[in-house]
């Protein structure tokens, strides 16, 4: 029984082309896997919130003194800590909004990264503590940004390996939908996209 988790975050529903990669992604290992056990945390849906101080002070506190405020700061964090640590293969759909990562995702990410849950400093060096699982991301970007004169404005892939990569999630494969919104290549985008994922050995 393979676990994963799959982390939705755009806005645009049934209509989003990240989802639609992550669906495909989600499809092919299906047939690798016959018996899956799925979780979705669709960020558009219910969003984690923004950190505050009290998200902070939570996380920086040992639980076994936490205020009853605090306990109920932290547990959307311990929740999706729990997740990931349950995930053997995580799929992320990624929608490049203004050259990065939607502010959900960025949320989502801001209550996964804590110290000593996810990454630790205890012999002084930064150690990822989330190890041998493999995550997928599902890009997906109206103009071309995988190569090219706008390769240097993409933050999402460069950012998500460096963030997850920090957490011990280095086994990370990026696939793209991109050039939707460009007359040369909207036509066939979707389909090109697709066909990389049918190719890939997952």
């Amino acid at each position: 029984m393979k676990k994963i988790l799959c982390v939705v975050s755009s806005i645009n529903g049934a209509t989003s082309f990240s989802t639609k990669l992550s669906n495909a992604i989600l499809d092919k290992l299906k047939e690798v896997y016959p018996k899956l056990e799925i979780k979705m945390r669709d960020l558009s849906k219910t969003p984690l919130p923004y950190l505050e101080v009290r998200h902070f002070g939570a996380f920086f506190t040992p639980a076994e003194h936490h205020t009853a405020d605090q306990k109920e700061a932290v547990k959307h964090s311990d929740q999706a800590i729990k997740e990931l640590k349950d995930a053997e293969i995580i799929i992320i759909g990624v929608p490049l909004y203004n050259f990065t990562i939607p502010a959900t995702l960025k949320a989502w990410i801001d209550h996964i990264s804590r110290a000593g849950e996810t990454f630790s400093f205890a012999d002084g060096t930064p150690k990822g503590l989330l190890t041998n699982k493999k995550v997928y991301l599902a890009i997906a970007s109206g103009g071309i940004y995988s190569e090219g004169f706008m390769k240097s404005y993409d933050f999402t892939e460069p950012y998500l390996r460096a963030i997850l990569g920090f957490m011990g999630l280095t086994e990370i494969t990026a696939f793209r939908i991109e050039g939707t919104s460009t007359p040369e290549f909207k036509d066939t985008a979707v389909l090109k996209a697709l066909e990389t994922v049918n190719k890939f050995e997952f």
